[in-house]
């Protein structure tokens, strides 16, 4: 088992305070889910976890290797460098004129490569270019390439946001699967898909991570207006 743990992360841009010394733990076995409204900082945090943006306090510690979210471009010889952490972000991070088939050698080879082209459905996708795939047929790319890398924790942005049935499904039953060996961090304003995958569940509220058990308290902490 490996255990992320987050302490006192602080990030303010100007006189505007996203978060304000939150933290959470999360191990492998298990999906976290993290709701909030827009504009609360989940992506914020999300970015600073993986290192693409510093905060003004804070540190990570994996197992037993601590990082000092504070340093600027710490995370090129530092998370990303000990693949610890893997990023799924709001935004496609694949080359649109390229086709499938030849994105999937450049993070996967011998076994780990056919296991992805094996993947349900990839077969249909596999000879098409980036730019031709339905929303869901990208989600459900990145979401397979993501998951299998070998980093034991996923921070996941949106994966379920303007993906059609099908490929939802398909995501929810392959995030099931990798919790097995992974932690996973879930966010996504299609609350009721992150409601169903967490193990545990927090809400993102005046800068702190507040745990909550029923769906009633994200209308009570302002999060949804009703269910």
């Amino acid at each position: 088992m490996a255990l992320l743990q987050t302490h006192n992360i602080s990030k303010h841009f100007g006189e505007r305070h996203v978060l304000n010394q939150t933290g959470f733990e999360l191990q492998t076995g298990e999906i976290l889910g993290v709701f909030g409204r827009n504009g609360t900082g989940k992506s914020t945090l999300l970015k600073i976890l993986f290192g693409t943006l510093t905060a003004q306090s804070g540190s990570i510690k994996v197992n037993e290797s601590q990082f000092d979210v504070r340093r600027k471009f710490w995370h090129k010889n530092q998370i990303v460098a000990s693949g610890l952490i893997g990023y799924l972000p709001q935004f496609s991070f694949l080359p649109q004129s390229s086709k499938v088939w030849d994105i999937i050698p450049r993070y996967f080879e011998g076994e780990q490569q056919d296991l992805v082209f094996r993947a349900p459905r990839m077969t249909e996708i596999a000879k098409q270019r980036v730019s031709e795939l339905s929303m869901g047929q990208r989600r459900y790319l990145e979401v397979l390439i993501i998951g299998n890398l070998n980093h034991p924790f996923l921070l996941l942005d949106e994966p379920f946001s303007m993906v059609e049935p099908l490929f939802k499904e398909l995501i929810h039953d392959f995030l099931i699967s990798l919790k097995v060996t992974k932690g996973i961090l879930l966010t996504d304003h299609y609350y009721d898909d992150v409601w169903k995958l967490a193990d545990r569940k927090l809400v993102l509220k005046n800068g702190k991570l507040e745990q909550v058990k029923e769906l009633q308290e994200l209308v009570a902490g302002g999060y949804l207006r009703s269910i």
